[in-house]
């Protein structure tokens, strides 16, 4: 921390179409496959940065959680692309099912994450990472055996977040890869307050878009984010069963190698939907401040809020998120995933 105590940015609550944003444009590749084949198509389209000792990180949920990204889909992937990679997480801060690592152990054979190894962390210690040009921090912690991984894929289920807003890869990783108990404390907690939940609003989308960066500089230029918008709560996954029931349609999946790009997207893809879609995911990302995470990712040099959205379903023709979303039909149905053993128990 720096001694002069920082001020956070304002404009959280402020949607900026595409069309007034300006600098450099990136490539973000869009399905509408919401399927194991579609996971794998766009994973092709992002893939070949990676290298040696793979680390994916995954949110695997709450026990019984009802919205995580299908466990077939994951299992598929592995094994047709990932044979030897790895599935990183980390314990909470707050006390659940995944609050220790025992318990943590028992929650991923519940959600049925056994058929890949899945390494909690900080089960034995954190590691410092810096955080360069950072407001708030000059370092990160993050757990320990993170860092012996060469390459980052980042396996979003996009939702919204009750404190976030929204949920994209920007905070799978910014509160996802640091520590239960440091990390996470410095993100969420201010200095000498009881209240853990206390920092909130535009100072909370930077502090988890500085943590974020230090992952991120940490594997570049080995990391790629993919962004699968189904089942898109209101509520985060760490809410489990207690979720608030999706409203929002399924959408598809998104890809890219920049990470703003990608949550952008997602977020364009929203404020486009028919029919007034959008609307409970807009409302929540809007009071919550959470477009402050895309304005400081940018601030940061973290990425581009332009890009060329690439249809991957129609010879990777070039459109827009309007166009890619015209179809899309208001409200939300269950598909074939919400079925299976392990998960919608409560539905």
């Amino acid at each position: 921390m720096s001694e002069k105590k920082p001020v956070a940015g304002t404009g959280g609550n402020l949607y900026v179409p595409f069309e007034e944003r300006t600098g450099e444009s990136s490539v973000v590749f869009f399905t509408r496959d919401l399927s194991e084949e579609g996971l794998k198509k766009i994973y092709d389209k992002v893939s070949s940065v990676l290298t040696g000792k793979v680390a994916v990180k995954l949110h695997t949920g709450e026990a019984q959680g009802p919205n995580i990204i299908p466990r077939p889909w994951v299992k598929e992937l592995f094994a047709s692309r990932l044979p030897e990679a790895t599935i990183i997480e980390t314990n909470t801060y707050y006390e659940g099912s995944r609050y220790t690592t025992e318990e943590h152990r028992k929650t991923l054979a519940i959600n049925g994450w056994t058929f890949c190894p899945v390494d909690i962390t900080d089960e034995h210690g954190v590691a410092a990472l810096p955080v360069k040009g950072g407001k708030w921090f000059q370092e990160m912690h993050v757990g320990e055996s993170m860092l012996n991984y060469d390459s980052l894929l980042v396996l979003t289920h996009f939702k919204g977040h009750t404190m976030g807003g929204f949920g994209g890869s920007n905070k799978n990783i910014g509160i996802g890869c640091a520590d239960g108990r440091i990390g996470k404390k410095e993100i969420h907690t201010a200095e000498g307050s009881d209240n853990m939940w206390s920092i909130a609003e535009e100072e909370l989308m930077e502090r988890i878009s500085e943590s974020t960066k230090a992952t991120i500089d940490h594997f570049a230029p080995h990391v790629c984010y993919i962004n699968t918008m189904r089942n898109i709560s209101v509520s985060c996954d760490c809410e489990g069963p207690a979720a608030e029931p999706v409203v929002t349609p399924d959408i598809g999946i998104v890809a890219s190698l920049d990470i703003l790009a990608a949550d952008n997207a997602c977020v364009d893809l929203l404020y486009n939907l028919p029919e007034g879609g959008g609307k409970a995911m807009i409302e929540r990302i809007e009071t919550r401040h959470g477009l402050r995470q895309l304005s400081y990712m940018k601030e940061r040099g973290m990425g581009n809020d332009r890009y060329t959205l690439i249809d991957i379903d129609n010879g990777d023709a070039v459109i827009t998120a309007a166009e890619a979303v015209k179809d899309v039909k208001p409200g939300w149905e269950p598909d074939r995933y919400n079925t299976f053993w392990g998960r919608n128990k409560h539905r």
